[in-house]
This record gives structure tokens, C-alpha cells and sequence, in this order.
């Protein structure tokens, strides 16, 4: 069972700069796809990024595209997002998650490990 912990939400000024960090339970981290998603109060969970196992086939939702970066660095089990540019729209809980591939997903139903999310606000 990999647990998944976000860090690094809170409140910042529209242009402003966050980074989170989701910090993984176990050294199998290296051999999944993992992704990044973000979810407001009444809607479904929305896809922001991923990446395999291994870094590449990185994938954004346009609504970020430009703006935020996905990363990981296996060494130390741990998964990056860089969201530069920040703009009110951004507020939501967003989550890490992991699946049992090595592949990137944009899908949150083929998900199978899930933080408890850290929240991002951005004012205007």
C-alpha cells in the first residue's frame, strides 16, 4: 500500500509562485506513472499533470499548460509540482496519486494510491 502526503499549499497573490511536494510511503514509487489532480467544493476531480515512472511523456490540462511543471525525483520518492504564474482560477485541493503502472494517465479512475490533498488559494 503506498501512502502519498502533499505539502507545500497556501495562500498566495494572484502571479505569485507555489510548490508542492507529494512524499511517498515506499521505495516502489520509482515504478509508477504518477499524476497530479485538483478538485473544488461541488465538482468532479480535475486533471492537472503527469508523468511516468521515469519522467517523461509529461502531460498538462491547457488550463495550466505553460504555467505549471510536473517532476520527480525517484532518489527520494518524492513527486513535484512548480506552479509559477498563479491566477484565482488555480484555487482548489489538489492531490497527488500513483497507479500500478509505469505509465502517465490523465485519467483519475486509473488511479489506485491518493494523497489527502493540500490546498492552494490564490487571491486577486
Amino acid at each position: 500500500q503506498v501512502q502519498l502526503v502533499e505539502s507545500g499549499g497556501g495562500l498566495v497573490q494572484a502571479g505569485g509562485s507555489l510548490r508542492l511536494s507529494c512524499a511517498a510511503s515506499e521505495r516502489g514509487f520509482g515504478s509508477k506513472g504518477m499524476g497530479w489532480f485538483r478538485q473544488i467544493p461541488g465538482k468532479d476531480r480535475e486533471f492537472v499533470a503527469t508523468l511516468s515512472w521515469i519522467g517523461t511523456n509529461q502531460r498538462y490540462a491547457d488550463s495550466v499548460k505553460g504555467r505549471f511543471t510536473i517532476s520527480r525525483d525517484n532518489s527520494k520518492n518524492t513527486l513535484y509540482l512548480q506552479m509559477n504564474s498563479l491566477k484565482p482560477e488555480d484555487t482548489a485541493a489538489y492531490y497527488c496519486a500513483a497507479r500500478d503502472s509505469t505509465a502517465a494517465s490523465t485519467t483519475p479512475q486509473e488511479y489506485d494510491y491518493w494523497g489527502q490533498g493540500t490546498q492552494v488559494t490564490v487571491s486577486s
